[in-house]
């Protein structure tokens, strides 16, 4: 962190040079000094054209060339006084990281001569190979064209690096055919939706309001373990989780590391974080120890939704590249260790006016708050019609270990409202207004009666940790989504449906108002009728008891624990519909990603078996053996030195043990190569990703039990693998 000792530094504007005090205890002080944005622009770009630009953002209305090319001058400038060489389109193919082809401003014009150059049709658009990316069949091999296309919402970055910077300009990859090739472009579509029908929608209740933002606040939970100790774990290294090990004496039980003291190594680490995070505009403000040990977690205040997805994938690039000057490897698969919890990205999601109001805060009179009550039913009824598509647009082959798994929100989509709100919707259902605590103040003092201890703020809803969807006081939770998730998978999916309830709620007001209906009665008609059809998808319980999966079979919700049985929601025709008639995806373009997504299951569980067999075959049966020959020759001796009957006995019986777990992880490894050998054999992607789920990855478990077992047998300096105990405890 040597930048951040500099106590001042020069900051260039145009012709205007101004010195900015630089403390590196002062957040405000370099706060977004490596982007181009607000009054970082001032200076470079021209008051015209900031306008125009602006416009842009908040309207959709496509940028002038004069414009453009005002802009990418001005971003060079900026660029390269901080010491910018090259810039790159920073976008987000279907593979789930981040991608860059890096070009320098610099361009010859004689033979030892030149300039740096960047026009405005270089920032609006690039062409990286379309064909060597995910792209589900739509283009083929030989068809390599494909376009990034500049995203003036989201701001250009410098990124850092030991040898060089880097300006990064985020933008929406698609193919030649004009079909998204990217997690960003049907988000941005399906953000542009709800933004137009929920600003429809707020004109019931407030004709000011002119337009609408989606926001988000993404909650990062990751595991830090020493980069050297990783490097030992061909599991972890190739795969992301550890397909072999047994559960330390010592896990969390004690639940002592759970918001515990940060250790140091761990802290210097996160100080370093947030120092190049905050230069970037990302806003971190949390930081704490989570549940597992080993576990950590960051977030950030909520921002625009499309500004929040693209902070959190910079910001996992980051943590990776920090994490590495401190000889530590960050881990983002969602169950790397078994035995402990395993990591999430929540999903804090709100709608906000442009005249300030969040549409999802209660109030303090949430039963007199119809705009409330418009936008948390309706919420609430999305879920309910599509639970099916939004548990798909969280599966993976990873996020599948932990939901459901008694640690994380189950694969059963349920909405958690708390228990005023629930009392708030069963009154307005029953047309209830006067006599209920829906009608009182939602939130209150709590005394303690210590002395010198302040009465603390009750909040209108309690927090359900078991929840899949939440909701948390003015915003909703969506707690599924895998940490090493992209959120727009998610968010397009919440967006669509939420979006699409919106568009069939307007309907249905406006045809009864225009019946001579007085526009309230409307509103209250239709909502009580969305609650009862709908009301069943909530669950104030313990998400994670085996009560709530028989209840959830009762009330007819779905269940589905594994990604290519969840994925197959994208392709029916309620799901297809909600896409293509609100131009979010075309059917082209579903169908690819749901190809995509199944041959991303296949790879990953492929990938999974193969080095599992190379660990039993290199690791496990080597070190087995080995130690098993030293019992076998011990055994000898102790029979001819006559040792205690007891003492041989029990070694005897420990080579029989050995011998037993060596036999049955041998010959189920077998039986797990050749299911996948005939797993192979299948050409239809959802074929091919089910043989694999259903035949294949069940042989995991059991190759692991018996391994488990040799582990906790072996003679400790024979085991080659470093064991939980070394990898979850820093030191």
């Amino acid at each position: 962190m040597s930048s951040a000792k500099t106590a001042k530094q020069t900051v260039k504007n145009g012709e205007n040079h101004q010195i900015k005090e630089h403390n590196p205890y002062l957040i405000s002080s370099f706060y977004g000094e490596n982007v181009f944005a607000g009054e970082n622009m001032k200076g470079y770009v021209s008051e015209k054209v900031l306008k125009e630009l602006d416009i842009t953002v908040k309207s959709g209305e496509a940028l002038s060339r004069v414009a453009a090319d005002e802009i990418a001058e001005g971003m060079k400038n900026w660029a390269i006084q901080k010491g910018a060489t090259h810039y790159t389109h920073w976008f987000q193919p279907l593979r789930g990281t981040t991608a860059e082809k890096h070009d320098a401003f610099f361009e010859p014009t004689g033979i030892v001569s030149g300039l740096e150059v960047f026009s405005g049709k270089a920032l609006v658009q690039q062409e990286p190979d379309a064909s060597s990316f995910p792209n589900g069949g739509i283009r083929n091999t030989f068809e390599a064209r494909g376009y990034s296309a500049w995203d003036p919402s989201s701001p250009a970055f410098i990124m850092e690096k030991s040898s060089g910077k880097t300006l990064c300009i985020p933008t929406v990859f698609v193919a030649y055919t004009g079909h998204a090739l990217d997690y960003k472009t049907p988000m941005l579509r399906s953000t542009q939706f709800i933004q137009k029908i929920s600003t429809e929608v707020c004109h019931y209740f407030d004709t000011k309001v002119t337009r609408t933002k989606v926001s988000l606040g993404v909650e990062q939970e990751y595991f830090l373990i020493d980069l050297d100790l990783y490097n030992q774990r061909p599991d972890l290294m190739l795969s992301g989780r550890t397909l072999l090990g047994h559960s330390p004496a010592k896990g969390q039980q004690l639940e002592d590391h759970y918001f515990g003291s940060i250790p140091e190594r761990v802290f210097d680490y996160m100080t370093e974080l947030e120092y190049e995070a905050l230069k970037l505009g990302i806003p971190l403000k949390t930081r704490h120890n989570e549940v597992a040990p080993g576990q950590y977690e960051c977030a950030p205040m909520y921002e625009d939704i499309n500004l929040a997805i693209d902070h959190n994938s910079l910001l996992m690039d980051l943590m990776e590249s920090v994490g590495l000057r401190h000889n530590l490897k960050v881990l983002f698969h969602e169950k790397p260790f078994k035995g402990v919890n395993g990591s999430g990205k929540h999903n804090n999601w709100s709608i906000i006016t442009d005249t300030g109001v969040n549409v999802l805060s209660p109030g303090h009179t949430p039963m007199e708050n119809l705009q409330f009550l418009t936008f948390f039913i309706n919420t609430i009824k999305a879920v309910h019609e599509h639970g099916t598509l939004l548990r798909a647009s969280i599966g993976s082959a990873s996020n599948d270990h932990r939901l459901g798994a008694n640690e994380a929100p189950p694969a059963v989509m349920s909405v958690f409202v708390g228990s005023l709100l629930s009392q708030v919707l069963e009154d307005f259902a029953s047309e209830k207004t006067n006599t209920s605590t829906s009608s009182k103040n939602t939130s209150g003092e709590k005394k303690l009666n210590i002395p010198h201890i302040p009465a603390i703020l009750i909040d209108n809803t309690d927090r359900n940790r078991t929840s899949p969807f939440a909701f948390t006081g003015n915003k909703f939770e969506l707690r599924a989504v895998g940490s090493s998730d992209n959120c727009s998978s998610s968010m397009t999916v919440l967006n669509t449906i939420v979006g699409n309830q919106l568009k069939e709620f307007k309907q249905e007001v406006d045809s009864l108002i225009s019946q001579k209906i007085s526009k309230e009665k409307a509103i209250q008609t239709v909502l009580r009728r969305y609650y009862i059809e709908s009301n069943k998808v909530i669950f104030e319980g313990n998400g994670y008891s085996e009560e709530w999966a028989k209840e959830a079979k009762k009330r007819k919700l779905s269940n589905i624990r594994t990604t290519p049985h969840a994925l197959e929601a994208y392709l029916d025709s309620k799901s297809k519909k909600v896409f293509m008639e609100n131009g979010v995806l075309s059917e082209t373009e579903l169908e690819a990603r749901t190809d995509i997504r199944y041959e991303n299951y296949t790879l990953k569980v492929q990938i999974e078996g193969r080095v599992l067999a190379d660990l039993v075959k290199t690791f496990v049966v080597p070190a087995a053996v080995e130690f098993l020959n030293k019992l076998l020759q011990n055994l000898k001796l102790m029979k001819e030195l006559k040792f205690a009957e007891k003492t041989y006995s029990e070694t005897n019986q420990l080579a029989i043990q050995i011998s037993g777990h060596l036999e049955n992880v041998q010959s189920l490894t077998t039986q797990m190569v050749n299911e996948r050998k005939k797993a192979n054999l299948l050409e239809e992607p959802k074929a091919k990703a089910i043989a694999y789920c259903d035949n294949v990855q069940p042989n995991f478990d059991k190759i692991r039990y018996h391994a488990d077992k040799l582990e906790q047998m072996v003679d400790d300096s024979l085991w080659h693998l470093p064991k939980y105990r070394e990898l979850l405890f820093l030191k």
